[in-house]
């Protein structure tokens, strides 16, 4: 799950593969902007071919998170 997660992430933010993945926080991570957020959102609606809920997107605030929500969608 992490890795289909990073993947998305590195779509989203051309992350490299070996990023620490603690770093990846909303508006602390440089990219991770309002605008980078729902690219980001767009890259994990792809990958895991879901739609996101709102509440999801807006409480999505790094990566941990990122990865908790997807988890809890491939078990839907």
């Amino acid at each position: 799950m992490r890795e289909r997660v990073l993947k998305a992430f590195e779509e989203a933010f051309d992350v490299p593969a070996d990023i620490d993945t603690a770093t990846l926080v909303y508006r602390d991570y440089e990219p991770w902007t309002s605008i980078g957020h729902m690219m980001l959102v767009a890259a994990l609606e792809a990958e895991f071919d879901i739609m996101m809920e709102t509440d999801d997107i807006l409480a999505m605030s790094d990566f941990e998170k990122a990865v908790a929500m997807m988890e809890k969608y491939a078990a839907a």
